[in-house]
């Protein structure tokens, strides 16, 4: 039987966060880094909104909604129980306001004073996270989670703006979270380089071994 078709760009955090939770779950997929700029036909057929990631399952059905992945991926098996540590309103905060505000300062012209009040709008969002975490170790049990998966690209997308930046913020607690996922084995495994695939290139099956 084929293999889902699993469409990713590499830095993208929803792409990230998907591969997270299928790495995690156990679950196998052919993938296909795709090029932002030349999106492979394919995968627009498939999904014609043109975001990644987007998982073309074997009967045909698609999936091109990042936690929609996640949680199909860990319905199946979630050896490590990620799901007890969903929290979507947290994660509708992420995706909402923080990443608004962090799409505004990330992109935002250097000179525009709003970029800046961008900035410490999406700062405040990391307090409260912080605040979470300076009683436990991660986001919403002691275990890492769903919650902290769906986030950590996206916090880690801000410290990486501007390094300097982050690492003079008072959030030790988010910080040392955020150092301890970044170097974790299952990161390691879902950065992996891959060429950009095209039409004919042999299958790709991930994760790599």
């Amino acid at each position: 039987m084929p293999l889902p078709l699993l469409y990713s760009f590499r830095r993208c955090p929803y792409a990230m966060r998907a591969r997270l939770a299928l790495v995690a779950s156990g679950a196998w997929v052919e993938l296909r880094e795709v090029v932002l700029r030349d999106k492979p036909a394919a995968m627009l057929a498939a999904s014609p909104k043109g975001t990644v990631p987007v998982l073309v399952l074997p009967d045909g059905a698609v999936i091109d909604e990042s936690l929609a992945i996640m949680r199909w991926a860990l319905a199946a098996r979630d050896p490590d129980g990620w799901l007890a540590g969903d929290d979507p309103a947290l994660i509708a905060a992420n995706d909402g306001a923080f990443k608004h505000h962090l799409d505004r300062y990330k992109y935002g012209d250097p000179g525009d004073p709003a970029r800046l009040e961008h900035r410490a709008a999406a700062t405040d969002f990391l307090a409260g996270l912080d605040a979470r975490l300076r009683h436990q170790s991660n986001l919403v049990c002691a275990q890492p989670g769903l919650a902290d998966m769906a986030l950590l690209p996206f916090v880690r997308q801000f410290a990486e703006t501007d390094r300097t930046y982050f690492d003079s913020l008072p959030l030790p607690a988010l910080q040392a979270w955020l150092a301890r996922h970044l170097a974790s084995a299952l990161f390691a495994r879902i950065m992996v380089r891959v060429p950009p695939w095209q039409w004919g290139d042999p299958p790709l099956g991930f994760p790599l071994a």
